[in-house]
């Protein structure tokens, strides 16, 4: 049990890594896409960048649940184990198959189809995670210490603004399609810079959750 765990903690440090990352990654890229003084050719190039850069956060950021909840049940936090745990693993593989298949097909309309299907596992996962977690903080069940539980809760929160984030960057692919086929477009530009506008100032708050979230499941204050 010691030794899974270790590999599990070393796991959720090299995922919480590529998570923030990443994130940092296709934060600094988005200038370069949307800049319409650049080439059309020369923005898909970095969108292109920006979406190798995402498929390692968003890999992290899949695996950081089962992780989470694996260990939470070595601590004693999270009392479904056994074959919950081998359940887990495996619809984990299946999510993190469908993020793949998505990520080989991006820039096509099979690409956009399995992305709205990843998101879908969001629209499910997103409250019953956040009601898991209210749930112990007020009643004490299922996760029995207020620190997992609020662990759990701000996780939540970064998958609702991560598909805040994944809506803005599918919405480069639609638009540059639009781009490509009818020319230079001052709407579709404008549009473009309110959405990463809202998008980068979203991003900072979600740096600031993940650094939380990791303080937290390192120091454990409460």
């Amino acid at each position: 049990m010691i030794a899974s765990h270790l590999i599990l903690k070393w796991l959720h440090i090299v995922a919480m890594v590529y998570w923030l990352g990443g994130e940092w990654g296709v934060f600094q890229t988005s200038y370069h896409v949307t800049n319409p003084k650049l080439s059309l050719d020369e923005r898909r190039r970095h969108m292109e960048t920006a979406y190798r850069i995402d498929i390692l956060a968003r890999l992290g950021i899949i695996l950081l649940l089962p992780i989470g909840l694996h260990m939470g049940h070595n601590f004693g936090v999270q009392p479904l184990g056994g074959g919950w745990l081998v359940l887990m693993w495996i619809l984990t593989a299946g999510w993190i198959a469908l993020a793949l298949a998505a990520f080989a097909k991006r820039g096509t309309d099979a690409g956009i189809r399995l992305t709205r299907m990843d998101d879908r596992i969001r629209y499910v996962l997103i409250p019953a995670l956040m009601i898991c977690a209210i749930s112990s903080l007020t009643i004490g069940k299922p996760f029995l210490a207020d620190w997992y539980s609020t662990k759990v809760l701000l996780y939540s929160f970064t998958l609702v603004i991560g598909l805040i984030l994944r809506f803005v960057m599918r919405h480069w692919t639609e638009t540059f399609r639009q781009l490509a086929a009818g020319g230079p477009n001052a709407e579709l530009e404008a549009k473009l810079t309110r959405e990463i506008n809202l998008s980068r100032k979203l991003a900072y708050v979600y740096w600031i959750l993940i650094l939380t979230i990791a303080f937290i499941g390192v120091t454990k204050p409460f």
